[in-house]
């Protein structure tokens, strides 16, 4: 790690985790997941890809010990050699830098849908650009600090809110449980395992744990955490507007909260509530990803000076945001940036691993 003198806990390292998971996904989760497992058994999907995930995580972090203080864009070219390594390392920050520019085009999407109609998008985008630089400029403390904030308001919030749906909730709609069998089951695997993109921010925060032996559990903690949340959004939503409700919509998540009003408590329509802090949310895995590619781009090249790295990225993640034409371009791109996830975050952390294993290299920390 070059002259970062931040550290993080195992706990912060947990937050971190939870708040790049909990992007965009949540919000279309339940119509993706609906739509390929076909039958009211998709929370079965959700609780086999969170443990598909937690294994594939465990994987991911055993090979970060093996290179303690040092990031995959640092000790990939211990295992494979320059060439190859930077191949993979430019493929990585391609990655960051894309998904940081569709997280942030969804937030314009949403914002611009159910807060600031007839605002352009490239105006919301251009705001939550500087706001994120100059948080993230801030360095890894900052963007920490601000995410233990962030994160434990948008879970009791979000959390609140979808409960209070329960007005709708009809335990019909979940039945009958593997009514066509397993096979619906393991065809809503994919769009469910998608919606788990954010654990291979672990490929760097493990360098910055001051406690790395840890990372396994800060890893175990983190998909938990959100494998729960996911759980419970999705029974709820399905429970409340039924699989042939949910097809229809393009944002299941937020129409469940928007088809209820309580009389008597302060808010009577929580909507602009929820939207309030799954932007704040969203905003936050941009963030975080646009500093994972500045990193990247310094650990790759071996450069000492990050903020200027961070300043010239800004072009190419708003070129990228403004390049999907709609919605539904906007979600294509979300999906391939899901299988671009898996090949580089779930085969090759395997392959590389095996390698340092037959090469012997790293230590023995795994």
């Amino acid at each position: 790690m070059n002259g970062s003198p931040q550290k993080i806990t195992t706990t912060q390292a947990v937050v971190i985790i939870v708040n790049y998971m909990l992007g965009a996904g949540i919000l279309t989760l339940p119509r993706t997941t609906s739509k390929a497992v076909g039958t009211p058994d998709v929370w079965i999907s959700i609780i086999l890809s969170g443990l598909i995930i937690a294994g594939v995580g465990i994987v991911l972090v055993t090979l970060c010990r093996r290179f303690p203080g040092k990031t995959v864009f640092q000790f990939t070219r211990e295992i494979t050699g320059s060439w190859i390594a930077y191949i993979l390392g430019f493929a990585m920050i391609m990655y960051f830098m894309v998904i940081a520019a569709f997280e942030i085009r969804v937030m314009a999407e949403v914002t611009g849908m159910y807060l600031l109609e007839r605002t352009p998008t490239w105006a919301i985008i251009m705001v939550f650009m500087w706001i994120g630089i100059y948080m993230i400029s801030g360095g890894l403390g900052v963007i920490v600090r601000v995410f233990e904030i962030i994160l434990p308001i948008t879970i009791i919030i979000f959390v609140i809110e979808i409960l209070l749906s329960n007005q709708l909730f009809e335990i019909g709609n979940l039945r009958p449980v593997l009514g066509e069998g397993l096979m619906p089951v393991f065809k809503g695997l994919k769009p469910s395992l998608l919606s788990y993109t954010g654990y291979e921010v672990m490929l760097i925060m493990t360098a910055y744990m001051k406690n790395p032996k840890k990372s396994n559990m800060a890893m175990s903690w983190g998909i938990f955490i959100t494998t729960a949340i996911y759980l419970i959004t999705v029974v709820m939503v399905v429970g409340s507007l039924s699989l042939d409700g949910i097809k229809t919509r393009t944002w299941p998540t937020l129409d469940l909260v928007r088809s209820f009003e309580i009389q008597g408590l302060i808010f009577e329509r929580f909507e602009s509530l929820l939207l309030v802090i799954w932007i704040m949310q969203i905003f936050s895995t941009t963030a975080i990803t646009h500093y994972c590619a500045s990193v990247g781009i310094r650990d790759l090249f071996r450069s000492k000076k990050i903020k200027g790295i961070m300043y010239g990225l800004l072009p190419f993640i708003y070129v990228t945001a403004m390049m999907p034409k709609t919605v539904d371009d906007t979600f294509t791109l979300g999906d391939m940036l899901g299988n671009v996830s898996v090949i580089l975050f779930a085969i090759l952390p395997l392959v590389l691993l095996l390698l340092s294993l037959i090469r012997k290299k790293g230590g023995k920390h795994a």
